[in-house]
């Protein structure tokens, strides 16, 4: 009699990418977790992008992001390089754009392994990945009035 754990490759069969997305809304903990949320996983590792009061030594007052139309296929691009080079059982990330203030979520990503130093791994190497190659860009206003565009 065949268990479901004899062929854990069957688990490919199933697009791991849960959840990607890029949104004007406030972004959800609980959501992208929940996207994760695999019985074969042992680890999951979550990142969480915030928006900070300062940036190299000078206080921000605004911030806001804004994205190229090829944003969302860049992100699913990093996702699937990230689901191919380690054993990822689901993957979700969201990032936000328009106009944020200090505190808010920027970006939620969740990443879920077997184990959890691959779940580390994969999760640091996807939102490198999406720092460097997704086009979306960050807007700050500083206290002195002063702006700055990063990334762009």
């Amino acid at each position: 009699m065949a268990h479901k754990h004899d062929h854990p490759g069957e688990q490919g069969a199933a697009d791991p990418i849960r959840l990607l997305g890029i949104r004007d809304a406030p972004l959800s903990l609980d959501e992208v977790f929940t996207a994760v949320g695999d019985s074969s996983a042992g680890g999951t590792a979550l990142f969480v992008g915030t928006v900070r009061d300062h940036d190299g030594g000078a206080d921000v007052t605004r911030l806001g992001y804004s994205s190229h139309p090829t944003a969302e296929a860049e992100l699913r691009r990093v996702a699937e390089k990230t689901v191919a080079d380690f054993p990822v059982r689901a993957l979700a990330a969201v990032h936000r754009v328009g106009d944020l203030t200090i505190g808010d979520l920027a970006v939620v990503v969740a990443v879920s392994c077997p184990h959890r130093a691959e779940a580390f791994a994969a999760c640091h190497r996807f939102v490198d990945d999406l720092k460097r190659e997704v086009p979306i860009w960050k807007h700050q206003t500083f206290t002195d009035g002063s702006q700055e565009w990063v990334g762009a």
